[in-house]
C-alpha cells in the first residue's frame, strides 16, 4: 500500500530550536534605535523577558527548548506530514507533492509553536499579564490558549477588518480566557489617535502592534508578546523544518523546491531555515516565499531600515518594507497584510540565498478549493498562498515530465475562515495588484537613518 501519512514518535519532538543566524554568510544587521544607533538588550527589557531577549540576540546554533515546552509540545507535536497522492492525482503532475500540516494545533495553526514558549519564559520571569496583536486571528488563538497553560492574562488587540470577518476565531480566543478588542480601538493613545484621522479605519497589523506595545510598556505587570517578524520567533518555529527533515528521511526522499505563505516570515522560516544550511553545504534546493499580490513586500517593498509599527514605538529594522504607515486593503489572508518582513527573511531574501513569489488572490483561493477537494483538508487563506505557487510548478512538471519533489507547509486549516471561502464561491473575491504609486509615496516616508557598516 502507498504511504501517505509520514508519523514521528512524541519522542522524536527536537529537544532544541535551531539559529540560523550561526551559519548565515553575513551577520544579521542591528535593530536601531530612534537615535540611529544600534540597540542593546536594554531597550526591549521593558516589553520582554531576559530569556527572550537573549534567543533575540544569541549567535549559538543551537538553543535548547525546555522541558515544559516539550511536554506542552506533545499536545499535537510532532506534526504529520502527508503525500499528497490524491493532489498529485488530481493535477496529472508526474511530481512528488509533500506538505507538512500544522493545523493539528488546537489553536489551528503553526502559531502555537512560538506561543508556548513565550508564555513560558513570561510566566518564568514573573510577568502576570501578555498584550499582543493578531491579524487573521491564529496568533491570537494561539497565544489565547498559551496563556491558560501558563497562568497568564491575555489582552489582543485584533485588527478591525479581521475582527468583523473572523467572529469565530474572536470567539476562541475568548474561549481561553483572552480579552479581545477591535483594533484601532480607544484602549491606547495610538489607536484614538488613528481614530481621530479616520474613524472607519480598518486597521492594520502595524497599527495593532503600537496599540499593544503601549499597553505593555505601560504596565509593569505586562509584558508584549509578537507572533512573527523577530528572530525568536523564527527560532522557536524552526521545530517544523527539523520534523520534516527526519519525516523525508524516514522515506527516503528531499524536496527539491520547498515553499511556505510569507506575511512576518515566521511560517517561511520555521520550514525552510533548517533545510537552508543544506543548500550552503552544496545540495540543489529552492525556497520560495509565497505572498500577495495586495501585499508584495519582499517582490516589490523597499529594503531599508523602519518601524514594526505605525506610531514608531518599535526598534528600527532593517527590512523589505511598503512602509510602516502601509494599510493593506482587507484581503482575506488577514496573516499576509503586514508591511515588513522578518529581518532575517529579508536579508536572506536580499543576499539571493532564498526566493520570493506573489500570487493573486483569485488564484489562492482556487487553489486552496481544489487541494481540499483532494486531500480533504480545508487549508487558511494563508496556506493558500504556498499551495498556489506549489501547482503551479507542479503543472510546470506535467508539461515537461520532470519529476520533481515539492514541499510545502501547510501552516493552519481554513476552519474559521468559510466566510472568504462563501466570497470566493458569490464571486466577491477579485484580484488586486497594490499599486506602485502607493507603495512609493509609502516608501519616501521611511524614516531617514544610515545603515551601520558591516563589521
Amino acid at each position: 500500500m502507498s504511504k501517505v501519512k509520514i508519523l514521528l514518535d512524541e519522542s522524536e519532538i527536537p529537544t532544541h530550536w535551531y539559529n540560523i543566524v550561526a551559519d548565515m554568510p553575513n551577520p544579521p544587521a542591528p535593530p536601531l534605535g530612534p537615535d540611529g544607533n544600534p540597540i542593546g538588550p536594554d531597550a526591549l527589557a521593558a516589553i520582554f523577558p531576559e530569556a527572550l531577549i537573549e534567543q533575540e540576540m544569541t549567535q549559538q546554533r543551537w538553543v535548547e527548548i525546555p522541558e515544559p515546552v516539550r511536554e506542552a509540545y506533545k499536545l499535537w507535536r510532532p506534526s504529520p506530514m502527508f503525500r499528497a497522492r490524491r493532489l498529485e492525482a488530481a493535477l496529472g503532475t508526474p511530481a512528488r507533492i509533500y506538505y507538512k500540516y500544522e493545523g493539528v494545533a488546537a489553536a489551528g495553526s503553526h502559531k502555537s509553536n512560538t506561543a508556548i514558549p513565550q508564555a513560558y519564559y513570561n510566566h518564568k520571569a514573573g510577568i502576570k499579564r501578555i498584550a499582543t496583536e493578531t491579524g487573521a486571528g491564529q496568533w491570537g488563538s494561539a497565544i489565547a490558549q498559551a496563556g491558560q497553560f501558563f497562568g497568564l492574562d491575555v489582552k489582543v488587540y485584533m485588527v478591525k477588518v479581521s475582527y468583523q470577518q473572523k467572529p469565530y476565531r474572536r470567539s476562541l480566543m475568548q474561549t481561553w480566557g483572552a480579552e479581545v478588542v477591535a483594533s484601532p480601538s480607544k484602549d491606547t493613545q495610538a489607536g484614538r489617535n488613528i481614530l481621530a484621522q479616520d474613524p472607519n479605519s480598518p486597521g492594520s497589523l502595524g497599527i495593532a502592534i503600537s496599540e499593544a506595545v503601549e499597553d505593555a510598556a505601560s504596565r509593569a505587570d505586562t509584558n508584549y508578546a509578537l507572533g512573527s517578524v523577530l528572530n525568536h520567533v523564527l527560532l522557536h518555529q524552526t521545530v517544523i523544518g527539523l520534523e520534516a527533515k527526519k519525516q523525508f528521511q524516514l522515506v527516503g526522499d528531499y524536496p527539491d523546491i520547498i515553499y511556505a505563505p510569507c506575511g512576518g516570515g515566521s511560517n517561511f522560516g520555521g520550514v525552510a531555515f533548517p533545510f537552508l544550511t543544506d543548500k550552503w553545504q552544496g545540495r540543489d534546493i529552492r525556497l520560495v516565499a509565497v505572498e500577495p499580490i495586495s501585499c508584495p513586500t519582499l517582490t516589490k517593498g523597499h529594503y531599508a531600515y523602519d518601524f514594526g509599527d505605525v506610531a514608531g514605538m518599535t526598534p528600527l529594522m532593517l527590512m523589505y518594507t511598503l512602509g510602516h504607515d502601509f494599510v493593506p486593503p482587507s484581503i482575506h489572508a488577514g496573516g499576509l497584510r503586514y508591511h515588513g518582513d522578518s529581518p532575517l527573511v529579508s536579508q536572506l531574501y536580499h543576499e539571493g540565498h532564498i526566493e520570493a513569489r506573489a500570487v493573486p488572490n483569485l488564484g489562492t483561493f482556487e487553489a486552496g478549493v481544489m487541494f481540499a477537494r483532494a486531500e480533504g483538508i480545508v487549508p487558511a487563506p494563508e496556506s493558500c498562498h504556498g499551495i498556489r505557487a506549489m501547482m503551479d510548478d507542479a503543472l510546470e512538471c506535467k508539461k515537461t515530465g520532470e519529476a520533481k519533489c515539492l514541499f510545502f507547509n501547510l501552516s493552519g486549516h481554513g476552519h474559521f475562515d468559510m466566510s472568504a471561502y462563501d466570497k470566493y464561491f458569490a464571486g466577491e473575491i477579485q484580484d488586486y495588484a497594490y499599486p506602485e504609486e502607493e507603495i512609493k509615496r509609502s516608501i519616501a516616508r521611511l524614516p531617514q537613518v544610515k545603515r551601520p557598516e558591516s563589521p
